[in-house]
């Protein structure tokens, strides 16, 4: 036999408010805030940044009208267009995202005999309590850009430095423990 309308909402178990697969915050319900994150390529710490953009994906789709069919334009997918990734963070003193930068353009790029090497990355997003939220994992990464801070004796903004970098994809990670 059913249970009854009340039984049912009371249930945890079918309401999903124990936190089961499908409670507000396992589908996105609860809002987590990160408060930093961490960029890797090949398992090396570039850097942990406080601003993260352009994480995001569009399907293109091509259009084909039917002859006699008035009522709609059938819409096919296409190819997938990923958009550039932009870091930001407060000016450090470590070497690790210039060493990649410099490994894949200048110098570094005529060493490896003028060939791109993609490298995979990896965002990790952390709350304020140093616990990971979430990560995904960017396929084919390269920097592109690096923007370093605006000087000037009446600026009294923190020194800021900003890192752009094209890839060929991404896909979320599954949840690891702390790192």
């Amino acid at each position: 036999m059913p249970p009854s309308p009340q039984r049912a909402r009371a249930d945890p178990q079918r309401t999903g408010s124990a936190g089961g697969e499908h409670s507000p915050d396992h589908l996105g319900g609860g809002l987590q805030t990160a408060n930093v994150f961490m960029f890797e390529v090949v398992g090396v710490k570039i850097g942990a940044f406080r601003e993260v953009s352009g994480l995001s994906v569009t399907l293109n789709t091509e259009d084909i009208v039917e002859g006699g069919q008035n009522s709609y334009v059938l819409k096919v997918p296409g190819r997938m267009s990923w958009a550039d990734i932009t870091f930001k963070r407060g000016v450090t003193n470590t070497d690790a995202l210039f060493e990649w930068f410099w490994k894949t353009s200048g110098e570094g790029f005529a060493k490896g005999n003028d060939k791109i090497v993609r490298r995979d990355g990896a965002i990790s997003a952390y709350s304020m309590d140093g616990k990971r939220i979430r990560e995904w994992t960017i396929k084919g990464t390269i920097p592109i850009s690096w923007k370093g801070p605006d000087f000037g004796v009446d600026k009294a903004d923190a020194l800021e430095e900003e890192l752009v970098i094209s890839h060929l994809g991404f896909r979320t990670a599954p949840n690891r423990s702390q790192a």
